[in-house]
């Protein structure tokens, strides 16, 4: 019992430090904990969000690596549907304009990471909805990436949570995104402890897009 007390306090420490995000549009900030959904291997996954009618220059995103993997590149689109419809922007993140920011190790061996992509310039309609959509994620040893999966908790901007979807199952709950635009800042906030009751869910199921 007092073996698994201290698991439980190392996941909740860990969860305290990760970072909440200030940003022009955001759907809360990294979980860590619950579930997360594979953006390479063909598989895409989509988020909507609500434009305040600034011009996209990047976004973040939390993900889940195998121990020691970091993220070299990412393809990218905005487009006005799910993976679908018109196309506002698209590209390849990596080099300078990706950066793979190591968080914790979660209860399950997997590294979290925050992924920070610049160097956009998509301009956007104000109270326009739009999805960000990611695929084709690359590390160095060929792993699985997933993109955490936080359902919106601890969303404040309007239009959120967001909507979502992953190429071969249709619907599924919100990934942690944040959409950067105008130049402002991403000064990280203090965080409070994120959805720890569904961090000590049961291993069974917990990637539904994981590879062996």
């Amino acid at each position: 019992m007092k073996l698994r007390i201290a698991a439980l306090t190392v996941i909740c420490l860990a969860l305290a430090a990760m970072p909440a995000w200030a940003a022009d549009w955001e759907n809360g900030p990294i979980n860590g904990t619950t579930d997360a959904w594979t953006i390479n291997f063909g598989y895409v996954v989509s988020d909507s969000y609500l434009s305040d009618g600034s011009t996209v220059t990047g976004f973040m995103f939390g993900v889940w690596e195998f121990p020691g993997d970091t993220m070299s590149s990412v393809d990218w689109s905005i487009t006005s549907g799910e993976n679908s419809g018109t196309v506002y922007g698209s590209g390849t993140a990596s080099g300078s304009n990706l950066t793979d920011k190591f968080i914790s190790t979660n209860q399950y061996g997997y590294d979290i990471d925050l992924i920070t992509v610049t160097g956009l310039n998509v301009a956007e309609v104000s109270g326009t909805t739009y999805w960000l959509n990611l695929q084709n994620a690359s590390v160095p040893s060929g792993d699985p990436v997933y993109w955490d999966e936080n359902s919106g908790a601890g969303c404040k901007s309007n239009g959120c949570p967001a909507k979502a979807s992953e190429s071969a199952v249709g619907t599924i709950a919100s990934e942690a995104f944040t959409i950067n635009g105008g130049g402002t800042g991403t000064t990280p906030e203090p965080s409070s402890i994120m959805l720890f009751g569904s961090g000590i869910l049961g291993l069974a199921g917990v990637l539904r897009r994981k590879l062996f």
